[in-house]
């Protein structure tokens, strides 16, 4: 048996630590310096998701540890592969996703000598990763391994993308059996950190003292969800949830008051952040946006602490146990909070929310016969429900789906404003969610950067459900450009029939010109997902709708903040007066 295929070859025991530690899935593209690796993957039972670029490797994995709550793990080759990749790597690292990437390198005899696909890969991911390493002795290979699973998963730091690679000879040569150690092959879950009593006891003072506190979640809130329930459900505060956490706490609850989001941001006199920073999605925590409000944080992670604004109390813990802490040292107290204010704020939410849902169902073709991107959403959210996956992506689109859509399960492009990852991530959320509907409500513009991976849905049998808001533009940019400059530059596209591509690589493929046309088109996909097929469906929407980033200033990147409005409201704090 040739060493490549040996059980305790390095690859070997790639292989069969990746098993050990719960890996059942690894997304890659094939070449020659990772074939060892592919091929003892294969022999120990993990399936390969093999895909059309790297890139959309590295979203599948950052996508499915998300929803299943392991590391992903991506396999790419040498050189280009490394390089193709390294956009999933950067919105892994922004987005704080536990994925490992593996890959190749030439044979130690070839190093530096000019070797096919030569390039040191560490030092182009290193600015994007926890932890970054040639591994070129076999008997060190499990023990970085090990590591690598650890910094991914963020024990003792921040969770993101790690990367190893390996010679490919290294991978062919033997470990000693001797440094095979149980102990390397296990894992360990992420330690539990539990907040200072005194700090906890201060946090409980800050929250039940204060007359209109807000509670706002993100990423670290991930696995405290019966947990930000119990501390809404105690403390009556308003609540607001960003699309790192979209789906944690359902819309019905009392607490949610995502409708008025500018109104309570500046009327908060104390905002709990849950594993959330302070980005330009919330003003950088800025006193123009948040005016006198005390802020409270707690999270696992330093950059989700004290990131431009700190905290009068600051918890450095793992969210779900910190808040089981707050709420049972608050146990018997009486919060002092305003609930005719919260009341208030609950009321012209659900007010608002109702006015957009209906506005959304109505809402009027443009003078050609195209639908208003929020009337498309109106359909979709029928077919589908409340508790799918979905996967928002795109710019212009991105800002309707945001706002319009229900779900359970929410993912999209992050702070990194990623966009492309719509087709990748929801192959690997209806691989990670068998059973459950998985909507992927896309750009047309966004769609394009990874469209070939309808092919790999198709040749996986993964019932994803795609649908193409096709409008064929860079529409905010579009929008911008005729506000700004008077005239259209490099942004339109053409309205190319997605659906006739989709049914080229053996999915299910409709195009719908006319808004009574799509719940028939709508059942029809949904069927074909029910059979393990993969179904697009290319919607012409309008080109006429001004979506709320586009009507926000985002476009055209003002100087101080990331929209208009807070923008001039920074000058006014800083004294600088409005533009």
């Amino acid at each position: 048996m040739p060493p490549a295929l040996l059980p305790d070859s390095v690859a070997g025991v790639i292989a069969r630590c990746l098993k050990a530690r719960g890996i059942d899935r690894v997304f890659g593209l094939c070449g020659g310096h990772v074939m060892p690796i592919w091929m003892r993957l294969d022999a120990e039972g993990i399936a390969i998701v093999d895909v059309r670029d790297e890139r959309a490797a590295v979203y599948m994995a950052h996508a499915y540890g998300l929803l299943t709550g392991r590391v992903g793990v991506a396999l790419v080759t040498a050189g280009p592969g490394v390089t193709n990749a390294m956009t999933g790597i950067a919105n892994a690292h922004v987005a704080r996703a536990p994925v490992l990437v593996l890959s190749g390198t030439p044979p130690r005899p070839q190093e530096n000598r000019g070797a096919l696909q030569d390039i040191v890969h560490t030092e182009l991911v290193r600015s994007v990763t926890r932890y970054a390493r040639s591994v070129r002795e076999p008997s060190l290979a499990l023990a970085e391994l090990d590591e690598a699973f650890a910094r991914a998963a963020g024990h003792g730091g921040e969770p993101g993308p790690a990367f190893l690679d390996f010679p490919t000879d290294t991978l062919r040569a033997v470990v000693p059996a001797a440094v095979q150690l149980a102990e390397h092959f296990a894992g360990r879950p992420r330690p539990l950190l539990a907040a200072p009593a005194d700090a906890v006891a201060r946090a409980v003072d800050m929250l039940w003292s204060a007359r209109r506190p807000l509670v706002i979640s993100g990423r670290g809130a991930a696995g405290a969800g019966d947990e930000l329930i119990a501390l809404l459900d105690a403390l009556g505060a308003p609540y607001l949830d960003t699309g790192e956490s979209k789906g944690l706490v359902a819309e019905d609850h009392p607490s949610v008051v995502a409708a008025v989001r500018g109104a309570v941001l500046g009327e908060a006199d104390l905002v709990l952040t849950v594993g959330r920073r302070l980005d330009f999605q919330l003003g950088y925590g800025s006193p123009a946006v948040f005016g006198d409000a005390r802020f409270l944080r707690v999270a696992d992670t330093a950059a989700e602490l004290r990131d431009n604004r700190r905290g009068e109390v600051e918890l450095l813990a793992t969210p779900a146990l910190a808040l089981r802490q707050i709420v049972g040292q608050a146990r018997g107290r009486i919060p002092a909070i305003d609930r005719a204010w919260l009341a208030d704020l609950r009321a012209r939410h659900e007010e608002r929310a109702a006015r957009l849902r209906e506005s959304m169902r109505s809402a009027p073709d443009d003078a050609d016969g195209r639908m208003h991107p929020n009337r498309l959403l109106a359909l979709v959210q029928e077919a589908i429900g409340d508790d799918a996956v979905v996967v928002a992506d795109g710019g212009d689109f991105l800002s309707f789906a945001r706002v319009g859509t229900q779900c359970s399960t929410y993912l999209d492009p992050g702070s990194l404003g990623c966009i492309g990852v719509g087709t990748p991530f929801g192959i690997a959320a209806a691989l990670a969610c068998p059973g459950r509907t998985v909507a992927v409500l896309t750009g047309d513009g966004a769609f394009g950067f990874n469209a070939m991976e309808i092919d790999t849905a198709a040749r996986h049998r993964v019932p994803v459900l795609i649908v193409v808001a096709n409008n064929g533009a860079w529409q905010i940019e579009v929008h911008d450009q005729m506000t700004t400059h008077g005239k259209v530059v490099g942004t339109r596209l053409q309205h190319a029939d997605h659906a006739a591509m989709a049914r080229a690589f053996g999915a299910h493929g409709e195009r719908v010109e006319r808004a009574a046309d799509l719940p028939g088109a709508l059942q029809r996909a949904l069927q074909a997902n029910r059979r393990g097929c993969p179904a697009l469906l290319d919607v012409l929407v309008s080109g006429d709708a001004v979506s709320s980033d586009a009507r926000s200033g985002l476009a055209w990147v003002p100087d101080l903040q990331p929209l208009a409005a807070w923008d001039d409201a920074e000058r006014r704090w800083r004294g600088a007066g409005p533009n």
